[in-house]
């Protein structure tokens, strides 16, 4: 998935002759604390609320100079995981897309992004989750995909998690089974260590999804 079929329609960017105020009347509309800065289709920058409530005169347009403006932008054929590096990293509730000759193709929100991450993720579709520990030297994704299919199940999403200063990876599976005792009966003749299973079908949906459910409405506040 790449960053312009993340973009989302709920976002109206603001002009260079707009005020400090109407940007952030938009900005409570919207419920974020950027927003992008567009002449017709030329993209130049991104405001935020910070900066705007820091000025003595709120009623200054975006264009003047008085008002910074952030050159935070995202190319049109960025990988998903480079949006989220950059959401991550920059602290943002809004990221814009661009074309090759910087014009604005429209806004990535954070709330939209989570979205995409759900459908990534397969958390609405039913299976069971496997955590396993793997030294990182270990850690093959040929082999467990061969112990997952040799049972009769597919992997729906995998991500892998690193820890500082540590060999070792934590590595999430879920599978389109909500039977995987013999799953793990697999892994477990492989030598590898199950750190934790969830194969409830009700209660491991009802429970994901209601974490789902509380952090979107967090992100709506």
């Amino acid at each position: 998935m790449i960053a312009k079929q993340l973009i989302t329609d709920t976002v109206i960017p603001v002009k260079p002759s707009d005020t400090g105020a109407f940007a952030i009347g938009q900005m409570e509309d919207c419920r974020l604390s950027h927003l992008p800065v567009v002449n017709e289709l030329e993209f130049l920058g991104v405001i935020s609320d910070r900066d705007i409530l820091s000025l003595q005169d709120s009623e200054n347009e975006v264009g003047s100079g008085l008002i910074p403006l952030s050159k935070i932008s995202v190319a049109e054929s960025q990988h998903i995981y480079e949006v989220m590096k950059l959401f991550a990293a920059l602290k943002l509730t809004l990221l814009p897309v661009v074309n090759s000759k910087n014009q604005y193709l429209g806004a990535i929100t954070l709330l939209s992004l989570v979205s995409r991450l759900a459908d990534i993720a397969a958390i609405q579709n039913p299976g069971g989750v496997i955590v396993l520990e793997i030294n990182n030297k270990d850690y093959s994704i040929m082999e467990i995909a061969q112990i997952v299919e040799s049972n009769d199940a597919k992997i729906l999403s995998l991500y892998i998690t690193s820890f500082p200063d540590s060999t070792k990876l934590e590595v999430t599976i879920k599978v389109n089974r909500m039977e995987i005792g013999a799953i793990l009966q697999t892994f477990d003749r492989y030598n590898y260590v199950i750190k934790a299973t969830w194969s409830q079908e009700d209660a491991y949906s009802e429970g994901l999804q209601d974490r789902f459910d509380a952090l979107m409405n967090y992100l709506s506040i």
